[in-house]
């Protein structure tokens, strides 16, 4: 193999190497519909609009998200509605939390090829290692870095800079893979990484105020690569190894 450029290969999470809003979304409308069954006086599609509302508040990642739904229209929690709701929703989530298509072929591939990889998510650091060890990745990456770990949500440069020193390799030396542009393009470029937009991973969350999502094509627009399937990233390697994959 010849000398490479790129040594280190960053990844987001969610919506990057899973389908993370497809599988949060059908875990909610399971716990509504458990919630329903329990007697919620609601539609299931103003409680997905409340519910959504709340995490608008609270980031998606609101651990007590339930709670704080049942407060607001009960004026209490119902415990019985709050556990078959949290039941519903862990068995629903666990069943749809999947890789997107090629993600095994992929990290495989760089595994062999002999990158370091790592991963870099604002999410809880619990959570994320749920989430990895579920889908069976915890022997893929050197290193993960969450908002636990760092202190910092992207695109803050220390989760960024502790990936590289972790990594070992320059910014020049590294790609930064996510969906998520203004947080995840924008805080790898200003530090000199090399961008890849998972444009296949961007789907805003229900309800998400127009202008927000707006304003994210700026960002978007200064990635240096954009991929639509998860497999182009190896030619994005290819590419910038001069063709020394």
């Amino acid at each position: 193999m010849g000398q490479r450029t790129i040594k280190a290969v960053i990844f987001d999470l969610d919506n990057t190497l899973t389908d993370f809003m497809r599988a949060k979304d059908e875990a909610i409308l399971a716990a509504i519909d458990a919630m329903i069954d329990c007697g919620l006086p609601l539609s299931a599609r103003e409680a997905h609009r409340r519910i959504y509302g709340i995490y608008q508040d609270e980031g998606i990642e609101y651990q007590r998200v339930f709670d704080r739904f049942l407060k607001q229209e009960l004026g209490g929690v119902d415990f019985r509605m709050l556990a078959a709701a949290v039941v519903a929703y862990r068995r629903a989530r666990d069943g749809s939390l999947v890789l997107y298509p090629h993600a095994t072929m992929v990290l495989n591939r760089l595994l062999r090829d002999g990158y370091g990889m790592a991963v870099v998510s604002d999410a809880p650091r619990f959570e994320v290692w749920l989430r990895i060890c579920r889908l069976g990745l915890h022997h893929h990456f050197d290193h993960v870095f969450t908002h636990d770990d760092t202190g910092a949500r992207k695109p803050d440069p220390a989760p960024f800079r502790m990936a590289l020193e972790q990594l070992a390799v320059s910014p020049d030396e590294a790609v930064m893979i996510g969906d998520w542009p203004s947080r995840d393009i924008t805080g790898a470029r200003d530090l000199g990484i090399h961008t890849v937009w998972a444009r296949y991973g961007d789907a805003s969350p229900p309800y998400k105020d127009p202008a927000a999502i707006a304003a994210e094509v700026p960002h978007a627009e200064t990635a240096e690569f954009i991929v639509d399937d998860l497999s182009q990233l190896l030619d994005v390697l290819d590419e910038l190894n001069g063709g020394a994959r």
